[in-house]
């Protein structure tokens, strides 16, 4: 069962597990849970994506219950009216709060992108950050004594693949977990001392206008029980 966190007639939002598919894809056939699937059994209705969050993020989904009103929602995304949050855990101290503006090319899937042109500019990407809290952990991590790590929050202004994980990686603070743009010393060692392995980044906040009454919603999805049990950990 996924958990609702927000539903009417028109528009319903969950909370993605870390792990799940938002919808079938050719890019592994071999798996059989969807979230898309999943929502549309559990209350026995067609449901509309109208964005999504990468296999291993967790947190806000939205989906529209007719083509309609997705496609209202759709043109917020596109017209850059939607206020996304994440949660990130990262390498290293990272202090305050700044932007990171640094365009990205596209980074095209062998089998999903295998018709798109190479050659195209990088696109504008700009995301900001704040600090929430540090820790120093008393264990080594790759040639470190010891582990330092930043819990942030990331407000993206673009939608560009892979944008934060990219731009972390950037900055030379990789999302923790995160197996395409991280730090494979510093991801062995959260698991070996914490028995956390997942890419830690959760869609804390979606804020759009609602396709009918125009009234603007922001939806909040609380993190799992692996966030929960890495924070206590860190006694944050």
């Amino acid at each position: 069962m996924l958990e609702i966190l927000y539903r009417d007639e028109h528009i319903v939002a969950v909370n993605k597990p870390a792990g799940m598919l938002v919808h079938r894809s050719w890019l592994d056939k071999h798996e059989t849970r969807f979230v898309m699937q999943t929502l549309r059994e559990q209350i026995g209705r067609l449901v509309y994506p109208i964005h999504r969050l990468d296999r291993p993020t967790s947190g806000v989904l939205l989906f529209a219950l007719s083509s309609e009103d997705a496609n209202k929602l759709c043109r917020q995304f596109e017209q850059k009216f939607i206020y996304k949050t994440y949660l990130a855990l990262v390498r290293g101290y990272v202090a305050g709060k700044g932007e990171i503006d640094y365009p990205l090319k596209i980074r095209r899937d062998k089998i999903a992108d295998k018709f798109s042109r190479e050659d195209k500019e990088a696109q504008a990407a700009i995301t900001r950050y704040q600090s929430l809290k540090t820790v120093e952990m008393p264990y080594p991590a790759g040639r470190y004594s010891s582990a330092r790590y930043t819990l942030l929050q990331l407000t993206p202004q673009t939608g560009r693949k892979h944008q934060l994980r990219r731009h972390m990686k950037h900055i030379f603070h990789p999302i923790l977990g995160d197996t395409q743009y991280g730090d494979l010393h510093q991801n062995r060692a959260l698991a070996e001392h914490t028995g956390v392995s997942r890419l830690m980044l959760h869609a804390q906040c979606l804020g759009f206008h609602h396709p009918r009454s125009g009234d603007y919603l922001e939806i909040f999805a609380d993190t799992d029980e692996q966030w929960k049990g890495l924070m206590a950990t860190f006694g944050w």
